[in-house]
């Protein structure tokens, strides 16, 4: 009896032990697809996503000629119809130099019809390959057949006769993943440097060595083969979060790096990149350094005119401005250019190379110790200045260290960039210059130290009747300055007012001024007029936020979670001055106490003085930014005090009739 009960408890915890198990995603064969998936009707692990990532595999191996291999096999299942974009397929690769080929194509949609599987395959006459540039082409094709409850999957072979050139896999993607398994098999002639990026454990991971061959006859020599599975499941996807990086610097993934190559001579030879490599390699590159000398058309008027101008600032501010309001940007970024500097500057249309690499070009010649430079775009994602990789650059533009404590980084692509700040997508990441003739090529990290002013003067009269007229200035500096015109100019006057108000239908503005708007050494001022209906005054109370013309109503930060940093770009400061007139028989009833209040690392402040003075409120707000970046694991300060401040700014001021 007492056997019979101990092994009937045991049977008990064996089967509560494997209801416990979570079951493990898995991938499957193309063309091979389970009932339950097209049944499915949302994502267990994020109930609103209009699509999942039902798995994602990769199979990358070296062959015997030590080409690199790649197998790629995708399923998707579309919920519903606001997920069918996620048909429309496009896979790139730099085939325009032959360094990347792709080949092997198959897409199928599956649908369940009356209880029934159906599958419509891809036209292989649908499949288009489009030419982007002279590297870079691209596969698109639309999935057919696709509505809500369809599967779709698609699979193809990659291939690089680069040895180095191993690709990353990103686990991570826009839509939750339940699965994503990679797959790799390396010899041990190459040693490669993972940086893997991951949050959560890896559901699988097995590795195996296996003996292969190289040669003929006498020849023949034996080396190791490593192979290696990694994979993650029920991922959540990437969500846009305010100020956040871009979707490269987030993604779950694993980098490859090349750093040794062992050529079974017993010897390991390093291969490490360097910046000085890299630089020298751009150097003579045609679509780089080949360029830095080419002759333009007419350009002797300009550069004569350059030379004569004695000031240095107005020499490069001159040269600079010529480019960028002759060039059209045609919203390709690149390292590298593609017609060339001198056809690009006949068709006064060219790539961010191309246009950067003639504004270099026409300052050398004038006489400014100039030099080009890579950088990445904040979209493209950060440099890794201890990584040397060329891939992580998508921009050219022109550095200019005018003193020890002065430097200028050039980009005309931008209509609204200037010459004397780095442009804001630049910033927090790595340029490399290349030093042709003197053949130094070095790493530096662009930043804006300097906090970023923006101020407010209001000076406005309250009346009895619950409404309030007055006058504000707006004094915007630098990337403020910047950001205001743009959107002046882009979206028009009446938009920019819509854009002021933040679309508040009880402030009515009648004019604003502009002082300084083409003066890029100046910051701009904006002088407006104004009228506020004060909403919910009545006969013995008026109420009223001061917290006017800041574009600080609205707490961005709600979500008590973060996945990734807060990037804002530069540090900031904002001071917020209003001086406002009280009307004849009434008195402050509410009135909002002096604050002072810091995160606990000091990495913004805030601050409120209220005072009453010669029958005025003043009140002023003091922001300050100190920092450009906010680490995710410290979010839980970062929102706590955002909170907090947002509550501040907008209390209520309560002015009471007098009885």
């Amino acid at each position: 009896m007492t056997k019979n009960l101990t092994l009937l408890i045991l049977s008990a915890f064996t089967l509560f032990a494997e209801a416990q198990t979570p079951v493990v995603p898995s991938a499957q064969q193309y063309g091979k697809i389970d009932a339950s998936d097209l049944e499915m009707k949302a994502c267990d692990f994020e109930k609103d996503a209009n699509a999942m990532v039902l798995f994602r595999t990769g199979d990358i191996y070296y062959d015997q000629a030590f080409n690199i291999v790649g197998k790629y096999h995708k399923r998707i299942k579309i919920f519903n119809d606001n997920a069918k974009d996620v048909a429309n397929i496009r896979i790139e690769f730099d085939g325009g130099n032959r360094l990347e080929t792709l080949s092997g194509i198959q897409a199928q949609t599956v649908n369940l019809v009356d209880g029934k599987i159906e599958i419509t395959k891809l036209d292989k006459k649908l499949i288009y390959l489009q030419h982007v540039d002279k590297v870079r082409d691209v596969y698109v094709f639309t999935m057919p057949n696709v509505k809500a409850g369809s599967v779709i999957e698609y699979q193809y072979e990659w291939g690089t006769n680069a040895f180095y050139n191993f690709p990353n896999w990103y686990f991570q993607e826009k839509l939750p993943v339940r699965y994503s398994e990679l797959t790799t098999e390396i010899p041990e002639l190459f040693y490669f440097k993972a940086q893997t990026r991951t949050r959560v454990p890896f559901v699988k991971r097995a590795s195996s060595t296996s003996s292969k061959t190289m040669g003929s006859g006498s020849t023949v020599t034996s080396y190791n083969c490593e192979k290696e599975l990694k994979a993650l499941a029920n991922i959540p996807s990437l969500r846009d979060e305010p100020y956040m990086s871009s979707d490269v610097d987030n993604l779950q993934s694993i980098i490859f790096q090349l750093t040794s190559i062992n050529l079974l001579d017993g010897v390991e030879h390093s291969f490490n990149d360097t910046w000085a490599k890299i630089g020298g390699t751009l150097a003579d590159d045609e679509d780089f350094g080949g360029q830095l000398k080419r002759k333009l058309t007419n350009e002797d008027a300009i550069i004569t005119k350059a030379s004569a101008i004695k000031s240095l600032d107005e020499k490069i501010a001159y040269v600079f401005n010529e480019v960028r309001n002759t060039m059209k940007w045609n919203e390709s970024d690149r390292w590298y250019t593609n017609d060339g500097t001198s056809k690009a500057w006949d068709n006064k249309s060219g790539n961010s190379a191309e246009i950067n690499l003639i504004v270099y070009h026409l300052l050398k010649k004038s006489g400014v110790k100039a030099y080009p430079m890579i950088v990445s775009t904040r979209d493209n994602g950060k440099v890794n200045p201890f990584y040397p990789a060329l891939y992580q650059f998508n921009r050219a533009v022109v550095y200019i260290p005018v003193d020890s404590t002065k430097k200028y980084i050039l980009d005309a692509t931008g209509k609204y960039n200037t010459y004397n700040e780095i442009p804001d997508n630049l910033l927090n990441s790595s340029g490399l210059y290349i030093d042709k003739e003197e053949k130094v090529f070095n790493i530096l990290f662009l930043q804006r130290t300097a906090p970023v002013r923006q101020v407010v003067l209001i000076n406005g009269e309250i009346k009895p009747t619950g409404k309030m007229s007055g006058t504000a200035q707006l004094s915007s500096f630098s990337y403020n300055r910047i950001n205001a015109i743009k959107k002046y100019k882009t979206d028009g006057e009446k938009k920019y007012i819509d854009y002021l108000r933040e679309n508040d239908n009880n402030l009515k503005i009648s004019s604003v001024k502009f002082d300084a708007m083409e003066i890029d050494t100046l910051p701009l001022t904006q002088n407006i007029n104004f009228d506020l209906d004060l909403t919910g005054s009545d006969e013995n109370y008026i109420y009223f936020n001061p917290n006017l013309f800041t574009r600080l109503h609205t707490n961005i930060f709600l979500s008590e979670e973060r996945s990734s940093d807060i990037d804002f770009g530069y540090p900031d400061s904002y001071s917020i001055n209003g001086i406002y007139k009280l009307p004849a028989g009434y008195k402050i009833d509410a009135q909002p106490k002096n604050v002072s209040m810091s995160m606990p690392d000091k990495g913004i402040t805030f601050r409120r003085v209220v005072a009453e003075q010669d029958g005025s409120l003043v009140i002023r707000y003091i922001i300050q930014f100190n920092k450009s970046i906010y680490f995710k694991e410290n979010y839980g300060d970062f929102h706590d005090f955002f909170k907090k401040m947002h509550e501040m700014l907008n209390e209520q001021i309560v002015l009471k009739k007098s009885s």
